[in-house]
């Protein structure tokens, strides 16, 4: 998937005015679950997607911190400048996005790596990780 089909996506998903709004999401919700990642797995899970995901995800600082979904949501709400229920519907726009643009066994690996919560914002309600 190219960049800018990622970004329409997303665009579409989240109902975005514009492409700009939407890119800024995808960025917020990318470096945050970058931190959240293993910097191996960032590594791998930015090599499915494109490369302007990918630079984010392979050069994220203090990657493999460990928080639960609430810190996750309220670190996108601090970067979109949303409120937390905002941020749940954007983080939902960006990673069911990813969900839909990486392999399942990368889906999986990424999970695994994430307390439960997170898989419903995958658009993957039934997964526990």
């Amino acid at each position: 998937m190219k960049y800018q089909e990622f970004v329409a996506r997303v665009r579409e998903r989240g109902e975005y005015d514009n492409a700009a709004e939407a890119q800024q999401v995808i960025s917020v919700v990318v470096t945050c679950l970058a931190e959240r990642l293993e910097p191996a797995e960032a590594r791998q899970l930015g090599a499915q997607l494109p490369a302007e995901l990918g630079d984010v995800l392979g050069s994220a600082d203090g990657g493999g911190r460990r928080f639960g979904v609430t810190e996750f949501l309220k670190k996108v709400s601090d970067g979109t400048g949303a409120t937390e229920r905002t941020a749940e519907w954007d983080a939902s726009a960006v990673l069911s996005t990813i969900a839909d643009a990486v392999s399942g066994g990368e889906l999986n690996d990424v999970l695994t790596q994430l307390p439960s919560g997170y898989a419903p914002l995958f658009g993957r309600p039934g997964v526990s990780g």
